[in-house]
C-alpha cells in the first residue's frame, strides 16, 4: 500500500511540474499578443508622434486563468509593466492612461486567451492631431 502512495505522489509531482512548465509560457504568449495588438493599431499622427490604444482587454480561458492566479501571479500588473516598456522602446504615445484588464471568459476562440486593444471612448479624434500643426 505504501508503494502505491509513493507512486501516486510521484505522479502528482510530475503533473504539477508539467503544468508549471506549460503555464510559464502563457505570460510570454500573452505579452507577444499584447505587443502585436498594440503595434497593429498604432496611428501615425506626425513625424514624431505615434499613438496607440490605451485599453487592453485580456480574456483568459478558465483553466489558464485558474493556473496563472493560483500561483499568485499578478498577470495584469506584469502585462501592464511589460507593455509600457514596449511602448517606450518603440516611442509610442498612449491615447490616455494605460489599462490592461484581465478577466476569465469561456468565449476565447483558441481555448486559451483573447486580446483586444482600443482607445478609451472619451478620447476625441482631434486629440490625435499634432499640436504643432
Amino acid at each position: 500500500m505504501q508503494t502505491l502512495n509513493r507512486w501516486e505522489r510521484t505522479i502528482e509531482r510530475w503533473e504539477a511540474s508539467l503544468l508549471a512548465k506549460v503555464a510559464r509560457s502563457e505570460p510570454v504568449e500573452l505579452l507577444d499578443a499584447l505587443k502585436r495588438e498594440c503595434d497593429s493599431h498604432a496611428v501615425v499622427c506626425g513625424p514624431t508622434r505615434v499613438v496607440v490604444p490605451n485599453v487592453y482587454d485580456v480574456e483568459l480561458a478558465d483553466a489558464v486563468y485558474e493556473e496563472l492566479t493560483r500561483r499568485g501571479c499578478r498577470v495584469g500588473q506584469v502585462l501592464t509593466d511589460r507593455l509600457m516598456r514596449h511602448a517606450e522602446d518603440k516611442g509610442y504615445e498612449w491615447a490616455g492612461p494605460l489599462a490592461v484588464r484581465v478577466s476569465r471568459s469561456d468565449r476565447v476562440p483558441n481555448g486559451r486567451y483573447r486580446v483586444v486593444g482600443r482607445p478609451m471612448r472619451h478620447i476625441r479624434a482631434d486629440a490625435f492631431t499634432d499640436a504643432a500643426a
